[in-house]
């Protein structure tokens, strides 16, 4: 989206697993003023703001549950987020207080559930779409990740963790598959060298075209 053209941001909520500056190459501390916490840019202009750009040591715990519920608030009213087209809040695994905290605190216009292939998926998957639904947070699909690696020497598709019933897990809850990621070490090398923002990835074209569409349905003034 960012290399479209929008104006993106990543609130990272995923407080335990922070993992998002790293794979930017981001470090802090980031700056406050007197309107608030300014967000680290990456280098093709994505804003973001992690718990990682605020610590003193990138790699210190936060094991105390109400720091992380307020901090997941905190990220979104404390930020100058300023004029963006999309934001983009990485939740952690699960249907616990981080998703419960940004369903009731955030205007979430849609949420997309990332799975992979195994056969625990399918209860995974419901439960996160369940809780959306009980929350009335309009699921926009779903993305299956490692869904399977190609091989370097003959190209053939492999399914490294078993067959995936992603498909008929989304046609159950009526919902679309936006995108499957394969296993692919040139992206995990990006992403551990801090390099992400060099990525070209056409595997999630579907789910694009899906936050195009919501863009387009749900135009903003300047102001907001």
């Amino acid at each position: 989206l960012a290399e479209i053209g929008f104006r993106v941001g990543i609130l990272d909520a995923d407080i335990t697993g922070r993992s998002i500056p790293k794979m930017y190459g981001l470090h802090g501390p980031a700056v406050a003023d007197d309107n608030g916490i300014i967000p680290v840019v990456t280098e093709n202009g994505i804003k973001v703001m992690s718990l990682n750009l605020l610590v003193p040591n990138e790699e210190d715990p936060v094991i105390w549950r109400p720091v992380i519920a307020n901090m997941v608030k905190q990220f979104w009213t404390d930020v100058i987020w300023g004029e963006l087209d999309f934001l983009f809040v990485d939740m952690p695994p699960g249907t616990g207080d981080v998703p419960l905290t940004v369903f009731q605190s955030l205007p979430v216009e849609g949420i997309v559930i990332v799975s992979s292939p195994q056969d625990l998926v399918r209860m995974i998957v419901t439960k996160a779409f369940n809780m959306a639904k009980a929350m009335k947070i309009p699921v926009l699909g779903i993305v299956e990740n490692y869904s399977y690696l190609v091989c370097p020497d003959c190209g053939k598709k492999i399914s490294v963790f078993g067959e995936s019933h992603i498909d008929e897990i989304a046609a159950s809850l009526e919902t679309e598959v936006l995108g499957k990621m394969p296993i692919d070490p040139s992206l995990a090398s990006l992403a551990d060298g801090g390099k992400f923002s060099e990525q070209k990835d056409t595997h999630l074209d579907a789910a694009v075209e899906k936050l195009y569409k919501l863009y387009r349905e749900n135009p903003k003034d300047d102001e907001e």
